[in-house]
Formats: structure tokens, sequence, C-alpha cells
């Protein structure tokens, strides 16, 4: 059955796209965001957390650029509701036959249609420089995250037509914008916490769009947050839209209902902790293992190269700590804040690629950081870069001599290799010179003392305090 309307509607969406700020729009929002993500320096540039790591990373990290992107929609949106004050011709339109809510909406689809075009391309990027790098876990969760971020984006530019027909000034576009950014600035959570969390109540920092920025790549959005957020981002489209329609005071104050009835909504279905906003992902966090030596799905790509230095690293910790050796490898899935000490086991060697001594490590280097992290595993607080003080390093590179018989510094971390000879140098010469059976009743006391996180583990192997 043919729809007769459908050219005239073409027609009317190409000349509107001709006469409006849509197409620069999706233009601005994709070539700001990109440049951004590609040329900017930042967790989201590199390691394991890029946005071009993994799916939900992506998804998660153009999520974060809405930051920007969302007061841009708005202004650029209020931008588009001024040209019918601009060009004089609000009057006469009103008295035309169509109804105002066929014009509203024959005005806000082409800035819609253009910025949700632009995010669009942007995850189209991100997921072709994801699928290019290797990546073998695709989790369904993503796409909702990049959904909402769509819808928000719409709403926003909407929700700016709407005010700046009320508002008909040259301060309208510049003043909603800035005014955007300032709450979403506000809004937006930290990353410092083990779960993302804001300054405000949780439930009112997720009427924003923007996201967390990465930092365990095993959390995800929870689904009623998505929900809320959809009902919040609905009401405020509806409310842009009713604005554009809107002819009198009473119809204006009208308006506002779906604003309220959204947000309403919104606060009744969103959680009120951080820690069911962000949650981990189970899917993505369950074991894939190759023997004793176990990754989460997320990351089963690098089940290759771990496994056998995995296993070597086992044999070689069953024969330095007899019974008391770990008897597995896995990827730690702990969440903890910078500044929190990381997770530790006697039963198992942890991995966490997010640590440089991991990330690139593969052959011998990989075994020797693992026969390190399995005697005497990293007790101290995390930074943003790196686990463990200089105190872990030099412990760890003094455990992995005594079972390799040569001191190397411990690769990867941010301790230069000078600094960690200076410190383990002479606590391996007093060491070595030790009988045999010493030296393995020391390293055992290191192994307890790192598990147990004791306040000096080299000076298990001295018998004196390093500092």
């Amino acid at each position: 059955m043919s729809l007769p309307f459908a050219p005239s509607a073409l027609r009317l969406l190409r000349t509107e796209l001709r006469r409006s700020v849509a197409p620069w729009a999706g233009a601005v929002v994709l070539a700001a965001a990109l440049a951004f993500l590609s040329l900017a320096s930042g967790p989201w540039a590199t390691g394991t957390t890029s946005w071009t790591a993994q799916w939900t990373s992506m998804a998660l990290w153009t999520r974060h650029m809405l930051v920007f992107l969302w007061p841009l929609a708005l202004g650029l949106g209020a931008l588009q509701g001024l040209r019918d004050h601009r060009s004089r011709t609000a009057e006469l339109l009103a008295c035309t036959p169509r109804p105002a809510r066929q014009r509203a909406l024959a005005q806000a689809g082409p800035i819609v249609l253009a910025l949700v075009t632009g995010y669009g391309l942007l995850l189209l990027v991100g997921g072709v420089r994801v699928l290019t790098g290797g990546t073998r876990f695709i989790p369904a969760g993503w796409l909702p995250i990049s959904l909402v971020g769509a819808l928000a984006l719409a709403a926003g530019a909407v929700l700016g037509m709407g005010v700046a027909r009320v508002l008909p000034s040259v301060l309208t576009p510049p003043a909603l914008a800035v005014g955007a950014f300032l709450l979403t600035s506000l809004l937006r959570p930290t990353t410092d916490a083990a779960i993302p969390a804001s300054a405000v109540s949780n439930r009112l920092s997720l009427l924003s769009p923007v996201s967390a920025p990465v930092r365990d790549t095993l959390l995800t959005i929870a689904a009623p947050v998505h929900l809320g957020q959809v009902l919040w981002l609905l009401g405020v489209a509806a409310t842009g839209l009713a604005l554009l329609a809107a002819a009198t005071p009473r119809a204006r104050l009208l308006a506002l209902a779906p604003l309220l009835a959204g947000g309403a909504l919104a606060l009744a279905v969103l959680p009120a902790a951080p820690k069911d906003t962000y949650v981990v992902d189970r899917a993505a966090a369950a074991p894939v293992c190759e023997g004793p030596v176990c990754v989460t799905a997320l990351r089963q790509s690098r089940l290759d190269e771990l496994a056998g230095p995995g296993r070597e690293a086992l044999r070689l910790l069953r024969a330095a700590l007899g019974d008391r050796a770990p008897g597995t490898v896995r990827e730690t899935v702990e969440s903890h804040a910078i500044g929190e000490a990381p997770e530790r086991s006697a039963d198992a060697v942890l991995v966490d690629f997010d640590d440089p001594v991991f990330a690139a490590a593969t052959g011998e280097r990989l075994t020797r950081a693992l026969v390190a992290q399995g005697i005497a595993p990293n007790c101290r607080p995390r930074s943003d870069v790196e686990s463990g003080t200089l105190d872990d390093a030099a412990a760890q590179s003094v455990a992995a001599a005594w079972v390799f018989g040569d001191l190397r510094p411990l690769d990867g971390t941010m301790h230069r290799a000078s600094d960690q000879s200076e410190l383990a140098g002479p606590v391996w010469e007093r060491f070595r010179a030790l009988s045999e059976a010493e030296q393995r009743r020391r390293i055992a006391a290191l192994h307890e003392a790192a598990v147990g996180c004791a306040h000096d583990v080299l000076a298990t192997l001295t018998g004196v305090p390093t500092r």
C-alpha cells in the first residue's frame, strides 16, 4: 500500500534540512567527540579502559562525552528554535491551517535526525575499531547505554527549541548551553570510589545522561537506570515539543507537565545507591579457563598467552612454597577504589590486566611477574596507573630472583629500575648469604606477610627493618 503523504514529507524534510542548522549540528557532534577521544590524552585513549578496547567501554566513553555534547545539543536546538523569530515569520506560520503539533514535529525532526545520525556514526567508528582490535566478547549491555545517549541528544535539542520559542532571545542558546554544562558537571559521577558516585544524591545525579569515566571494565549500567533515564528523557522531549506548539501562556504552563511527570517517575525507578547503579556484568565476568588458568569472558582473547606462562608459574611456585603455593591463576574481578588495597589470595595468583605489570607482559616476562605476584602479592593501595609501592616492587623482584636465580627490576611499574635495584640489591645480597633452609623459611614468611598485608614485607627477607 502506498503512502501518499510520504513524498511530501520527504520534500518537507529536505527543505527543513536546507533551512536549518541540523546538518551542522550532526557534524559538530561527530567531529567534536572524535577529536576529543582520538587526539586528547586520557584514560579513554590507552590501556584496557580505552574507548576502543571493548564494547561496553566504547559505549560508556561515548556517553561520558555527553558532558559537553548534551549542552551543545541544547544550544543548537535553541538556535534552531529562534529561526522563525529571526525571520519574523512566527505570526504568519501561526495563521496557517497546519496544526501546531505538526509544525513542531516538522521543525524538530531534522535536528533530531542529524544529532542521532552524528552520534550513531561516532558509535560506528568506535565499533569498527573495537572489532579490529581483536576482542571476542560482545556484551548485550552496550546497546541500551548507547541508545539512551542518542535519546538524550534528541531530547536536549527538542527542549532547547521549545525554550527558545518561549524566550526568543539571542542570549537563550548560549545561556542554555552554559547552564546545562554546569549542571552536568555538578551531577556527573566520579571514579575515586570502587563504584562511581556523585557529590549529590544518586537518584538526582542519574537525571544527567553523562556516565562515569571508565576505570573498571567489568562494570556496566544497571537496567533500572536505563528505564529511569528513558522516562525522564521522554518527559524532557515531550515538554520541548509542547513548548514548540504552545501559543498561550496557559499552554506553555501545561507543557511543563510531561517534564514533571517524567522526573517523578524517573526518581521512583532510579536506584538510591551507587552500588545498584554500576554493577558487574556477570556475563563479562564469567570465568573462561584452560586448566588451572582462568580469565574473564571479557578477556578470553588473553587466555592463550596467559595459559603457558601461568602453568609454568604454578609449577615454580609449587617448588618454592610447597603446600602453601597457590593452585590457580585467575583474573581478579573485585572492584576497589583508588587508595584501597587490591584483592589478595593465598590460593590463587591474581592477575589484574589494568596493572601495567601484566598489561603488556608475555612469555618469560609474564611468568616472572606471575611468580613475583604469587609469592608476594601487592597489598598497598593502588593508584590510577599502577598498584604497589617501591617496597612491594623490591620484595617481588627479590622473590622472583630466588626462583629464577638472577635479580632484575620488576617491569611495568612506575618505579625506575635504578630505584628498585638500589633498594632490592642489598636485600638480595644479604638474603642469598643465608642457608638454603633459612632462605626457604623466609620466602614462606614473605608470602604469609604479603597475603596478610604486613607493614614491612622486606623485613621478612632480611630480619631487620628496611626503613
